[in-house]
């Protein structure tokens, strides 16, 4: 069973996720496009019980459209966002593929918000929710 690390840009705050994705993809929502200082997010789930973290962190907690609650942990050094839960699916732990470094980490199969991507912005993902 592979194990990937992601990490913020200073190193201090770590998360180790055991196994494969349960899923990977792209988010085009106007949230997204803020935290990430470019125009979409790319974020793979794992199951939590896969998933352990290093460091310390901090917590943003931001309402989704929808009305569920997102919990961002993110260095209080760099203010890297590391990984994120949601209330309506406690099951599952995101993790911004950037974190991982690795340019052979899987591809997005999803995208969501293609109401809000940017018209010259094109993804491989495959199926839109």
């Amino acid at each position: 069973m592979p194990s990937r690390r992601a990490s913020c840009c200073c190193g201090q705050l770590a998360v180790i996720c055991e196994g494969e994705p349960v899923r990977v993809g792209v988010c085009h929502c106007l949230a997204c496009q803020q935290r990430t200082g470019s125009i979409f997010g790319v974020q793979a789930r794992f199951s939590r019980d896969k998933v352990t973290h290093e460091g310390q962190a901090r917590e943003y907690v931001r309402v989704g459209d929808d009305g569920c609650h997102l919990t961002f942990r993110f260095c209080p050094e760099c203010g890297s966002t590391v990984w994120y839960t949601i209330d309506a699916d406690p099951d599952l732990v995101g993790v911004p593929v950037g974190g991982f470094a690795d340019p052979a980490f899987p591809p997005p199969t999803y995208s969501v918000y293609e109401n809000r991507r940017h018209p010259w912005a094109h993804t491989p993902a495959t199926t839109v929710e």
